[in-house]
């Protein structure tokens, strides 16, 4: 039986450090916008929108990691598969959420969809968030 129970794993090893930065990105964007949105409006439908998106954007990254990670053992035949469906399965959930938001107006849908962005954006400015994380938070 091993002292630490984790193997010995380090934080670092446990995380992607490519997957934290585009997390890290997603929520940082998310921040600043909601920072601009409130300046704009303070309607909490685009505020529970934004975020709404924001999550989605951090699940679809951990989602889309998590396919990759599993197609690199398989076949090239079946891995296509695989990570083809896993995207459809993303896409469908959006759009479900999103046509949900749009017929019972309890987040503006608009904004949901600007917080998907997120995604976006956080990859575009991977070198800038990759020194962020590197400094703070040693990963």
């Amino acid at each position: 039986m091993e002292a630490e129970g984790n193997g010995g794993c380090s934080l670092k090893k446990k995380i992607d450090p490519t997957l934290f930065d585009l997390c890290l990105g997603i929520v940082l964007y998310g921040v600043v916008f909601e920072i601009i949105l409130l300046c704009i409006s303070r309607k909490p439908s685009y505020s529970i929108g934004l975020w709404i998106g924001v999550i989605l954007a951090v699940a679809g990254s951990v989602h889309m990691w998590w396919s990759l990670n599993r197609s690199l053992d398989m076949a090239s035949k079946d891995a296509g598969k695989t990570v083809g469906t896993n995207n459809l399965v993303r896409y469908f959930v959006i759009v479900l959420v999103i046509l949900a938001l749009i017929y019972t107006d309890f987040a503006n849908p608009i904004f949901a969809f600007c917080g998907y962005m997120g995604m976006k954006v956080s990859a575009y400015l991977n070198p800038v968030i990759r020194r962020i994380s590197e400094k703070v938070f040693k990963i």
